[in-house]
């Protein structure tokens, strides 16, 4: 086996001595340029820097110690069996380097929307966004994204478009020919690198949705407390972070199933102290869909509990309406927005 060449003094004879990156340098300066160029084009820019840096100061490594590394990496693999590469695996192993808030983020920015492939993902992406996407697109390069994508979906898509553009896409999709795979691959490749790497990030959480559910967990002496503060500081994001708020007081927007569904979900004795400082509304509207006897041992119980601290009211409200929260992100219940539409609370 030939020697790597020198690129700068010193000789590497014994591979044991050899850090990480050392190791990798060599392989990929003994293996041809094809397959050396594959890996450096999975590499971020970074670890290109770091890696280049690490093979121009090799110096001469021995055709021994390139063997031998060889040698170990064969061993190494076939020891491990077969390698499956998921996300979860990945999640794994950069947990054990990295902040649960790092990888999380770069999670994140790697699943994108839900799907196996950049097809699959590109299904999961609403039709608005995909659209407006799009129409910055030749027709054709239009015509073959929606090809490959569920048909109910690029109708939606298609929907977005002005008639004139939906037209000239749809004449496309019609005479469509076979498209090579090189020219299927580099619109693939594109998709995934310049669109969903970029939804994945700006697809994370306003910040204002994170402040209002950082202030739907303050008690009420907090929240008014902060509230006010903010709303002297910055009386826009006040006012838009009360709107984005789901109180315990936002529970009258169920139906009656909703109510119900609740209600079976809930401690009762939260719900007695909760309702001691809620609105006639909300007592209302629970005790309406309870039935005879328990709506009657609730009143009781109410009575009889006498007056409440406002910070076990808070408590109780809050436990409720998280509960709420949770059997609406999982479809279990609906809770509706002012104007009458159906709106999930996550």
């Amino acid at each position: 086996m030939p020697e790597v060449p020198a690129l700068a003094g010193g000789t590497k004879e014994d591979y044991r001595q050899l850090s990480g990156i050392e190791k990798s340098a060599i392989l990929l300066m003994s293996i041809d340029e094809e397959n050396a160029s594959r890996i450096f084009n999975m590499m971020d820019e970074e670890e290109i820097k770091e890696m280049s840096s690490v093979m121009a100061s090799l110096g001469t490594v021995s055709s021994d110690t390139v063997e031998r590394l060889f040698m170990e990496f064969v061993e190494q693999m076939s020891a491990a069996g077969v390698l499956i590469g998921t996300y979860d695996t990945t999640e794994r192993l950069l947990a054990k380097a990295l902040g649960k808030d790092k990888v999380d983020s770069i999670m994140e920015d790697i699943r994108g929307p839900a799907g196996r492939t950049t097809w699959d993902k590109l299904g999961n992406v609403s039709e608005e966004v995909l659209a407006t996407y799009l129409k910055n697109e030749y027709p054709q390069t239009i015509a073959l994204v929606l090809s490959k994508v569920r048909p109910e979906h690029a109708a939606k898509v298609i929907c977005e478009f002005s008639e004139d553009l939906a037209m000239e896409v749809m004449m496309r999709m019609l005479a469509m020919d076979p498209v090579k795979k090189e020219v299927l691959d580099g619109i693939e490749k594109t998709l995934r690198v310049e669109f969903m790497s970029n939804l994945a990030k700006t697809q994370r959480r306003d910040s204002h949705e994170m402040m209002a559910e950082i202030f739907n967990n303050f008690n009420r002496e907090y929240e008014n407390k902060f509230m006010g503060q903010l709303e002297k500081r910055d009386a826009e994001s006040a006012e838009r972070i009360r709107a984005l708020m789901f109180t315990f007081e936002d529970l009258g927007k169920l139906d009656a199933t909703g109510v119900q569904g609740l209600l079976r979900a809930i401690d009762k004795d939260k719900l007695t102290i909760a309702l001691k400082g809620a609105s006639e509304t909300i007592k209302t509207m629970f005790i309406g869909n309870m039935s005879e006897r328990a709506s009657k041992i609730l009143i009781e119980d109410m009575e009889a509990m006498g007056p409440v601290r406002l910070k076990d009211v808070d408590e109780a409200q809050l436990y409720i309406v998280n509960v709420a929260k949770d059997l609406a992100a999982k479809g279990e219940i609906v809770i509706a927005d002012s104007s009458g539409e159906d709106q999930l609370v996550y």
